[in-house]
């Protein structure tokens, strides 16, 4: 009997995620738009998940006198972000143990949490941190019901590829109903705004699609496979066959919906 892999953590590519920046930027921007004023004139923000950098540029811009850091634990996107934005405070940090050091005013993550089990368990240390009035905002994919994912699990699932794969994607549960993340933040005593928005993103090029999640939610099972570049190729290719059934493309580009969850929480005095 082949025992299942244990999922590891997925090499990213930043050169190959920047490819969609412009579509990935916008809900960071429509999150930092709905964070509130902060405690202090020159707060203290943390960005966690900041991948490379490009979108924490703009929470140092927002906030000029901040004291903004980006964290990531990922060596290839901080070494992006190092390279292209110097004036950025960065460090490596994994978001299943971080935990602010000292009173922060705003703790920010966008598109992270999706990756992190059990992150309603770290919601208390990040709340307890803040300042009065201080935010926590936060931005996750949630479609793992989409086509995207779905046709990714079930070709994971199937008899050639099980044995690779199995137990190395995102599991359907890793992002929680929105009553689940307003309550926690509720009990925590934070005022609570929780919303999804439905992205119909117009994508361009031949399988753009799977040049988006290559990305994103592909990395699980690039990674697992990088040993074996023919096994990856095939893997990839059976992928892109149903996601061209599944996104036909139109005259003027490919639609890919895409809905997103967001949350801001202010903490209470």
């Amino acid at each position: 009997m082949t025992t299942p892999p244990t999922p590891a953590t997925p090499s990213w590519d930043p050169a190959q995620y920047l490819r969609h920046s412009g579509h990935r930027l916008r809900p960071f921007v429509d999150l930092l738009a709905r964070v509130p004023a902060l405690p202090a004139e020159r707060p203290r923000i943390a960005d966690l998940g900041c991948g490379p950098g490009n979108a924490t540029a703009l929470l140092a811009e927002r906030w000029p006198g901040a004291h903004v850091t980006g964290y990531d634990n990922s060596p290839e996107m901080l070494q992006r972000a190092r390279a292209e934005q110097p004036a950025l405070d960065l460090a490596p940090a994994d978001a299943r143990t971080w935990t602010p050091e000292g009173p922060h005013d705003l703790v920010f993550s966008n598109a992270t949490l999706q990756w992190v089990p059990g992150h309603l368990d770290r919601f208390a240390d990040w709340t307890e941190a803040l300042k009065p009035g201080g935010v926590l905002a936060f931005q996750v994919p949630d479609n793992t019901d989409a086509p995207l994912h779905a046709l990714m699990r079930e070709l994971a699932a199937t008899p050639r590829w099980a044995p690779r794969l199995a137990g190395v994607l995102r599991a359907p549960d890793s992002v929680h109903a929105p009553g689940v993340y307003l309550d926690r933040l509720a009990r925590l005593g934070c005022a609570t705004d929780v919303w999804q928005t439905t992205y119909q993103h117009v994508l361009t090029g031949d399988d753009p699609v799977l040049d988006w999640v290559k990305g994103t939610g592909l990395r699980p099972a690039l990674t697992a496979l990088a040993d074996d570049p023919e096994a990856r190729d095939a893997f990839v290719g059976e992928y892109r066959d149903l996601l061209r059934e599944a996104y036909p493309p139109a005259p003027y580009g490919t639609i890919l919906p895409f809905r997103r969850l967001f949350a801001v929480a202010v903490k209470g005095a």
